[in-house]
């Protein structure tokens, strides 16, 4: 039996990098698939890729830095699929490397709209469903970023301490009620998050202090390895896996 058999799953950035490798595995494994993102192009071809492998996925464009297009993408899950089984907080972006005297308030506040308050509002939307039916899975991508304080800017490092924080909250405060909630902390993966990073913006403080440190890393992981730690996380293999962080990034953060 395939391990998400009949689960019905959101996953949010799920157009390119680790979301659709998450997207493309859980629909191989018998999920049903709702896979949201803000590029309409990406999403037609995950669409045909799944569809082709004999995968069930719904595609939805959808902002998670918009609280609508959130509740939406939930509500979707149930009207399409009856049901919402798994969550999976994928989507999010970097700033800049600033430090906090460099920090402009506009980037703070772009990256914790997309990497703290959506994740945290798609989580009280999906809570909803699963307090009802008893269960419920939710993974969260987070990032050494969350448990380290020189993996990036002052604003993104900020924005996964803080979801690695709601992860254990949520997990512990919810363990009775048949729900669990857990983080993946990848390392550096090959992905498009980069695109999100203007180069031009970083200064000399950053190649001192951080840069350095990022010689060390032994390698890029791949998506794919990601969304295998994710699917771990998601289905009953990991029964007795809530409240954790899972640190995958090669053996980076172990200096």
């Amino acid at each position: 039996m395939k391990k998400l058999e009949n689960k019905v799953s959101v996953i949010t950035g799920a157009g390119s990098g680790m979301g659709k490798e998450i997207a493309l595995l859980f629909a191989a494994e018998g999920s049903k698939v709702i896979a949201t993102d803000i590029d309409q192009k990406r999403l037609d071809a995950l669409k045909i890729e799944i569809k082709e492998k004999g995968g069930e996925v719904t595609t939805l464009i959808s902002n998670i830095a918009k609280e609508e297009d959130i509740e939406n993408m939930i509500s979707v899950a149930v009207s399409t699929y009856g049901t919402l089984d798994i969550l999976v907080n994928n989507a999010g972006i970097m700033d800049h490397f600033a430090s906090v005297a460099e920090l402009e308030n506009a980037m703070w506040e772009k990256v914790m709209k997309v990497n703290v308050d959506g994740p945290f509002k798609a989580m009280r939307s999906a809570l909803k469903i699963f307090l009802k039916k008893g269960n419920g899975v939710i993974v969260n991508i987070a990032s050494i970023g969350g448990l380290n304080g020189a993996r990036a800017g002052a604003a993104y490092t900020a924005s996964k301490h803080a979801v690695i924080g709601l992860t254990k909250n949520t997990g512990y405060m919810y363990s009775k009620s048949g729900i669990r909630c857990n983080a993946i902390a990848p390392g550096a993966v090959n992905t498009n998050i980069g695109d999100t990073i203007d180069f031009s913006k970083i200064t000399p403080l950053v190649n001192e202090r951080i840069m350095p440190g990022m010689a060390l890393n032994p390698r890029t992981g791949e998506p794919s390895e990601i969304a295998k730690v994710a699917l771990f996380l998601a289905s009953d293999d990991s029964s007795f896996v809530n409240a954790s962080v899972i640190t995958v990034d090669g053996g980076w953060s172990a200096y």
